[in-house]
């Protein structure tokens, strides 16, 4: 299986170089090497293969890019974010905190954070390209503030992570699970913005200069955008409060929009990002057959028995962090806390530590264009080239995968044990 490995992640690493050096979209070769890997070197079959497809976050990206789509086209985008001017009295430097706060009250209180991201993503990235603000920034800061409050114990994350510690003879608090996300994201959130935010923006050459952008933004809202905003709260309280998948929900709204405004919604589905779709969903087809094949949790096993209570700690979160920027944060938490759990009962390790460390490293790097929430930033920034802005991501996220951990580990796991 070690041949495996190698093959499987040199792949990994010939294809992410490739994609990123030439004009070529990362997703094409990512299924070429998925099927290429999976069949020759995993042994895996066509149908196990295609089991990997992230159909959900496809139709979440897809539902939410073609809804938002709609709603710039008629102006209740350039409304609701003149609304938000007049909000913060005309400050727009302080729209990126604003979004921090409320992304992180969102999911603090149960939502989950990829739909709070769905949500404010779309926004923020409107706010950025009609006030110039850098769409990095105010992307990263929406990330950073749903993940902020995401371990909660009333949040997904935070449940899931307390409900597997339970399972266990440890005991984690709930306020120091919370406290370690929040406190670390807050910090990331203000280095990124008092280092970047002056940072110049990836422009486009040529901005398309379609009818979404002439619209007149008038002090109320007509009928359209009336009912626009009617789908909009329909779209949060089903997917907050009934948990229905948001991507269907915008789907249905965006096509419910567009029956009555059909002349000016007939472009309304080239607002959706084809090309992050196919990056994406390539990227994690091919990590879900790592998963599927157990390369993942041989990785992981292997991190976990090479010396050191402190020094395997470390290893454990930077592969988490590694792993995470491409695969679902979800079930690498899943996988990885029952891994720490033996060297947490064998050493002298602080088990709320090292959970919190591992929480947080799992989550910090969901900034990536291959993540969910990646995804939604790169997929609605307007008026960038989307290839440097893809860059910038990157080597953003590369910057909190290098340092993450190390913070991680350095602040919640080596003082306490």
């Amino acid at each position: 299986m070690m041949s495996a490995e190698v093959i499987s992640i040199g792949a990994l690493l010939v294809m992410f170089v490739v994609g990123t050096v030439l004009p070529i979209n990362l997703g094409i070769l990512a299924f070429v090497a998925t099927f290429a890997v999976g069949t020759a070197s995993l042994g895996l079959t066509e149908d196990e293969i295609f089991e990997g497809f992230p159909a959900e976050l496809f139709v979440t990206i897809v539902g939410v890019t073609y809804l938002f789509s709609v709603a710039r086209r008629n102006g209740t985008i350039d409304w609701l974010v003149a609304a938000g001017v007049r909000l913060v009295r005309g400050k727009t430097a302080l729209i990126p905190w604003v979004l921090f706060l409320v992304a992180a009250l969102l999911t603090a209180f149960g939502t989950f954070t990829p739909a709070a991201v769905a949500i404010l993503a779309p926004i923020g990235m409107n706010f950025a390209y009609r006030y110039k603000l850098n769409p990095l920034v105010v992307g990263m800061m929406v990330i950073s503030g749903g993940h902020a409050g995401a371990f909660s114990p009333l949040a997904v994350s935070g449940a899931l992570v307390l409900g597997l510690v339970d399972e266990t003879d440890l005991q984690v608090s709930a306020v120091a699970l919370f406290s370690a996300s929040f406190v670390i994201n807050l910090v990331l959130s203000a280095l990124t913005y008092a280092l970047l935010a002056r940072r110049p923006v990836p422009l486009a050459e040529e901005v398309d200069g379609t009818a979404e952008d002439d619209v007149t933004v008038s002090g109320r809202p007509d009928w359209r955008q009336w009912l626009t905003l009617a789908c909009l709260f329909a779209l949060v309280a089903g997917a907050l409060g009934f948990h229905l998948e948001i991507g269907f929900l915008a789907l249905a709204a965006g096509a419910l929009l567009a029956l009555v405004d059909m002349k000016r919604q007939e472009r309304a589905v080239d607002g959706v990002s084809w090309s992050t779709l196919l990056l994406v969903a390539g990227m994690m087809t091919y990590i879900a057959m790592l998963e599927k094949a157990g390369v993942i949790e041989e990785i992981s096993e292997h991190a976990a028995h090479l010396g050191a209570p402190l020094v395997v700690a470390l290893l454990l979160c930077f592969t988490v962090a590694i792993t995470s920027a491409f695969a679902s944060s979800t079930a690498i938490l899943t996988a990885i806390i029952p891994i720490a759990v033996p060297l947490l009962l064998s050493s002298q390790l602080s088990a709320a530590g090292l959970i919190a460390a591992l929480a947080v490293s799992t989550t910090i790097v969901d900034t990536s264009p291959f993540s969910t929430n990646g995804a939604l930033v790169l997929s609605n920034a307007r008026g960038v080239d989307a290839r440097r802005f893809y860059r910038q991501i990157i080597g953003y996220t590369g910057g909190i995968v290098a340092l993450g951990p190390v913070v991680a580990w350095g602040a919640l796991v080596l003082p306490w044990s």
